[in-house]
């Protein structure tokens, strides 16, 4: 089985415990949003007997190559219970807070009503995903069906317990400002409570015009002591400058798991250190 990004891979990981390991196809620290696919990447595609993505809204790079598949490839966020998102439907998510429509041509799409494929950050939806692999993989693989659909109920069983200390982890920190560099994290802040202040969203070759950078530092000055999270591998350049002298806290927030180990935990590990980082940061304000 091959997955696209890590935390499919951490999903499927779930499933097959016990039975197999599940490739992926994006190398640690990667940007599922413009990835240039090597020729090993176009032979891994054609060879896997299942494939699963987030779908066109998320890795752009994908569909050319998957024309020339002949075996399943399950575009997740077309699955039939699968929770979606789109961007502008909140209050909060493009608000005055310095949200920087030029995007370069690279980058995905953010507009109001546009889909947001940040979808495995729901446990909700991670339920669909892996019930689906379960079914995919037990026709596949009879011989292993009890053992998949066995791992599936100990998944969403771990999945509700998660869910529970998750809420209650980050009920102290409900109601603090913070803000994000990438509107990436919607679907865990919906199903723990949570709301960004504001995005300061920054293509990542453009540098924006002091005009801009300085409305930004008002609205982090207005709000005073506050987090302001980016995503690894790189923190923004603008970062530094943006915050220079003010009592805010800069952080990272991790959407893809990039360090950590695959094995059948590794997805609740994901949203967990999502839960620390938030909680470690903010309640320390």
């Amino acid at each position: 089985m091959l997955t696209s990004i890590k935390p499919l891979q951490q999903i499927a990981a779930a499933v097959q415990d016990g039975v197999g390991s599940p490739d992926v196809l994006l190398p640690p620290g990667a940007s599922p949003h413009h990835y240039a696919l090597r020729p090993s990447d176009v032979r891994k595609v054609g060879d896997a007997d299942l494939l699963y993505w987030i779908g066109p809204d998320m890795e752009n790079f994908l569909p050319r190559v998957l024309g020339a598949r002949s075996k399943p490839s399950v575009a997740v966020q077309s699955l039939a219970g699968m929770q979606l998102r789109h961007f502008g439907e909140d209050s909060h998510s493009h608000d005055e807070a310095g949200h920087d429509d030029d995007h370069d041509e690279h980058d995905h799409d953010h507009r109001p009503g546009s889909l947001d494929a940040h979808l495995w950050l729901s446990s909700v939806n991670a339920r669909v995903i892996a019930a689906k692999m379960a079914a995919d993989l037990a026709a596949a693989d009879p011989a292993n069906a009890a053992r998949y659909q066995g791992n599936l109920k100990a998944f969403v069983g771990r999945l509700d317990a998660l869910d529970a200390r998750l809420k209650q982890r980050v009920a102290g920190i409900a109601g603090k400002p913070y803000f994000v560099f990438h509107e990436a994290f919607d679907y865990f802040e919906a199903a723990y409570g949570l709301k960004h202040t504001g995005v300061f969203s920054v293509a990542s070759e453009v540098q924006p015009g002091a005009q801009h950078v300085a409305a930004m530092r008002k609205r982090l000055q207005e709000v005073g002591k506050t987090c302001v999270f980016s995503e690894p591998p790189l923190r923004p350049r603008l970062a530094e400058t943006l915050t220079a002298g003010l009592p805010v806290r800069l952080a990272e927030l991790d959407a893809l798991g990039g360090n950590d180990p695959v094995d059948s935990k590794g997805y609740e590990r994901l949203l967990e250190k999502l839960g620390g980082e938030l909680v470690g940061c903010l309640e320390q304000l």
